[in-house]
């Protein structure tokens, strides 16, 4: 029989032979090498098994001390349960594992809400002096229209049924029947002539459900992915509004205007300007009143508009920065408008323009229906915008920042180097029209230079150039007479071309948002289109995540570069209600990691303390 050598209970400090006491043990403790250490661990492990093989009853777990410590820990827990079966050990420890990711969970959803709630608007979307004087109103605008008896005798499971065939999603109260024609929804002949020589023969699911509920006078935030037909859910209702008041009671000079229309760029306030006196011209034809229009834009002089304005006036399309200055100079007056509508309302009440929205809301004198629409609004914006509405209805067709299922998008890796030699080549895929995206002006003007050198006809865009160059160009291109647009994303929203067919973005830009909003130029009104996006390592990984996730919800084929982005953060993705980032609608991030969370803190921080010196605006006085 073996014999067992006494376990080493006392210790002796360096070079001493002598033995000492229990006490002088417990309060002195020496210094052990690493190494030495380690060698009495598997002397202590070995003895435990030589105990065991001898006699178990003898056998004792060791103290935590005496393994190490938490250090081995692992090496305990295999020690203690060498006696259990593998699979059981398995269960165990697959459990442990799913305890400690649901604390991980946990741990990230707190972090989030303590994120949402410091970037939450104390402050809501309203006038000053509503604010000041607390004013709040609890009814929606009252008008005189009213759906169909026959639509309002149906059951409202026939109403549901339709929403769900159509993929509607609608929040709200007391919301309107969907109509499925346009002469259901009581639009005057002049209006349905000017749409059947349109070709628009039936409503798209964001029209059928929203031409009713703007109708009704309800406030409403829209959503439908770009190219579902969002301008005409506004501008309809606008026009059969003003035709009633001017039968009704006809405007005099130096009124108005009753509606009024908010857009982010210039270009796309002249089309929705457009698109108004195109339908107000065939109302003149069914011998109706003239519905007099005006268009307030930088780059133009304001003669125009003030001629309009004096006559009286009943819409009016502006952009942010003329409407302030036309506001502050007493030439227009908002004293009679009760309809207010916010295209691309995302991009003004994001980024800092909130102050403006509210200075301008000041300008009203009564209760005013309110329309936000646009093809990408995050949780966080329709929140805040929430606060300016009065019973919204939400109507949302496909996920908000979706891309359109229409457009086939292709993503190649190209070199910095080589993207203008590339282009030609990508020119070569679909005939033309076709629009090329580029974030800086001098790209633009580079592109547009070697296109012409190379025989292409092209015309260029940018906030570079002036206005009337501008509408030049966007109209030669419009008529066909150019076949490529170069633009920066001053083109990207909302802008309507007929027959796309290609859109080619030469860089990714910062943002997933606007390159949504840039292929959404293609495959608009049911036709299919074509993307191709050039990226390389100059941008950034959260960027290209997002990207690889919007490839992934929209079935198109995702690059092997793009798939071998993997971060830890992606087993986050899923967690919580809404899926990605909660403040810009990124599906590749969460909002712990958003960069235009980050962007957004530090111009804030940047700004502390310059705004009172730099600023002005009415916002301010």
């Amino acid at each position: 029989m073996a014999t067992i050598p006494e376990p080493p209970n006392k210790r002796y400090r360096s070079g001493e032979k002598e033995q000492k006491s229990d006490s002088e043990d417990e309060s002195y403790v020496p210094y052990v090498p690493v190494k030495e250490r380690k060698k009495q661990q598997l002397l202590k492990i070995g003895r435990l098994g030589l105990l065991k093989d001898l006699d178990p009853s003898k056998s004792k777990p060791l103290s935590e001390s005496e393994l190490g410590g938490d250090e081995e820990e692992d090496d305990q827990i295999w020690g203690r349960k060498n006696n259990i079966p593998l699979l059981d050990q398995h269960n165990e420890l697959r459990k442990l594992a799913e305890a400690k990711k649901v604390s991980a969970v946990e741990r990230q959803l707190k972090k989030e809400e303590e994120i949402l709630e410091i970037v939450a608007e104390k402050k809501a979307l309203m006038g000053v002096s509503e604010l000041a004087k607390g004013i709040q109103y609890s009814d929606p605008i009252k008008t005189s229209w009213r759906p169909p008896r026959f639509v309002l005798a149906l059951p409202q499971s026939r109403h549901e049924n339709l929403r769900h065939q159509l993929r509607i999603l609608v929040e709200g109260k007391e919301i309107p029947p969907p109509l499925k024609t346009f002469r259901d929804m009581k639009l005057h002949e002049g209006i349905i002539d000017g749409l059947k020589e349109k070709n628009i023969k039936k409503p798209t699911p964001i029209q059928v459900q929203g031409i009713p509920t703007v109708l009704s006078g309800r406030d409403m935030i829209g959503i439908a992915f770009t190219g579902s037909g969002k301008t005409l859910v506004f501008v309809l209702p606008l026009i059969m509004f003003c035709l009633e008041q001017e039968v009704k009671m006809p405007f005099i000079k130096n009124e108005g205007p009753y509606g009024l229309i908010i857009c982010p760029s210039r270009e796309l306030a002249k089309q929705t300007f457009d698109i108004i006196q195109f339908f107000c011209g065939h109302l003149r034809k069914k011998s109706m009143p003239v519905i007099r229009t005006c268009l307030c834009i930088g780059g133009v002089p304001v003669n125009e508009a003030i001629e309009t304005i004096q006559k009286g006036v009943h819409i009016m399309v502006a952009t942010p920065g003329r409407l302030m200055d036309m506001l502050e100079k007493k030439i227009v007056k908002l004293s009679v408008c009760r309809y207010l509508c916010m295209d691309e309302a995302d991009r003004m009440i994001d980024l800092g323009f909130e102050e403006d929205v509210r200075t301008i809301f000041s300008y009203f004198n009564g209760q005013r229906q309110t329309l936000l629409f646009s093809a990408t609004m995050p949780k966080k914006i329709q929140n805040f915008a929430r606060s300016a509405l009065v019973k919204p209805i939400t109507i949302n067709v496909g996920r908000a920042g979706a891309a359109s299922m229409n457009v086939t998008q292709e993503v190649e890796y190209v070199k910095q180097e080589a993207k203008i030699v590339y282009l030609l080549e990508c020119l070569q895929k679909t005939q033309p029209p076709v629009l090329i995206f580029a974030e800086k002006k001098q790209d633009v003007d580079a592109i547009h230079e070697y296109l012409l050198l190379k025989g292409v006809e092209a015309v260029a865009i940018h906030g570079g150039k002036d206005q009337e160059e501008r509408s030049k160009s966007v109209e030669a291109f419009r008529n066909h007479e150019k076949d490529v647009l170069v633009a920066t994303d001053v083109a990207s929203k909302g802008l309507d071309f007929p027959d796309i067919q290609h859109v080619i973005n030469y860089d990714m830009p910062d943002d997933v948002e606007n390159y949504v909003h840039r292929i959404g130029r293609t495959g608009r009104s049911a036709n299919k289109g074509l993307a191709t996006t050039f990226i390389n390592k100059s941008n950034d990984e959260m960027v290209l995540l997002d990207l690889k996730h919007l490839l992934i919800e929209a079935k198109q084929k995702v690059p092997a570069f793009l798939i071998e982005i993997c971060p830890d953060t992606e087993k986050y993705l899923e967690v919580g209600d809404d899926r990605g980032c909660s403040y810009c609608g990124g599906l590749g991030h969460r909002i712990t990691d958003c960069p235009k969370l980050e962007a957004q803190q530090n111009k804030q921080a940047s700004n502390i303390g310059r705004r009172d010196y730099l600023s002005n605006t009415a916002a301010d006085y």
